[in-house]
């Protein structure tokens, strides 16, 4: 395995997503990184916990029970308090252009497809990190 980034060692990521083999397979990866994982297998459940622990970044699958991806992104980006999260969309809908595009105009950050390899969605968690981070930082 690699070094420990710096970035990882600080964020907290939430990863929701339905499955509960694919949420572990993420997580373990990331947090053998140094990322701090959290879990949600519903939005409904992924809403309460950006709300209530406020990660760095939420990676969120679209098709799940309860509250989908869709109404839990657009209930973060209408909470002042979780507005700011970038959330990256891991999803297996193949519409990947239309998709896409619908997902970012609701406010998402991201759209990877699953399969995804954990090391592009690594890549992928360390740039929005990276962006969030410029985006914080004030000017001198």
């Amino acid at each position: 395995m690699g070094e420990r980034s710096e970035t990882a060692m600080v964020a907290d990521v939430l990863i929701a997503d339905d499955n509960r083999d694919t949420r572990e397979m993420y997580a373990l990866y990331l947090s053998m990184l140094g990322y701090n994982v959290a879990l949600a297998a519903d939005g409904g459940q992924a809403v309460r916990s950006a709300r209530r622990h406020r990660p760095d970044l939420i990676v969120m699958d679209l098709d799940m029970p309860d509250m989908n991806g869709w109404e839990a992104i657009r209930e973060l980006q209408g909470d002042a308090r979780t507005a700011s999260i970038p959330v990256i969309v891991l999803t297996g809908h193949d519409f990947k252009t239309q998709l896409k595009a619908q997902a970012i105009a609701i406010g998402a950050v991201s759209y990877l497809m699953k399969p995804c390899f954990p090391e592009q969605l690594e890549r992928e968690i360390k740039a929005r990190l990276a962006v969030r981070r410029a985006r914080m930082t004030p000017a001198l």
